[in-house]
């Protein structure tokens, strides 16, 4: 496992992570007003600036971690595709751990849980694809 590739693609891995984060769940007016009907449950934009730092590190060792694993299991090459489908795998993770449990444990609607489904799953391949792309 070559330290410095795993660390530049967990780096764009987070890169994109955060890129279309922003564009999914911080740009469209329907999944940000799905957030704001649950006030009780989701931290507001001026609440999460405090706590912010804490999520985006954390969220790089989550990716840093992907990344890893995607070292450890490169059996048929690197490159867009054999990342993009790890990414969809990590993807379907990410969708059964968090996003079903979340609807399961939270007071959220099936619109938001739907929603972001759909958005981590993409999120999630993207990720894969472009650590596949630069850990070659």
């Amino acid at each position: 496992m070559n330290t410095g590739r795993l660390f530049l693609s967990a780096l764009g891995g987070w890169v994109a992570y955060f890129a279309f984060g922003g564009v999914v769940f911080g740009a469209l007016p329907v999944l940000r007003n799905e957030f704001a009907k649950y006030p009780a449950i989701y931290r507001t934009q001026e609440s999460m600036k405090p706590v912010m730092p804490f999520g985006m590190a954390a969220m790089f060792v989550a990716v840093l971690v992907v990344a890893a694993i995607f070292a450890m299991t490169l059996r048929g090459g690197s490159g867009f595709v054999p990342g993009a489908r790890f990414g969809a795998l990590i993807g379907v993770f990410v969708v059964c751990a968090f996003v079903i449990h979340n609807h399961v444990n939270l007071n959220i609607g099936f619109s938001l849980t739907a929603a972001q489904a759909i958005a981590y799953f993409i999120e999630w391949t993207l990720v894969g694809a472009v650590i596949g792309l630069i850990y070659k």
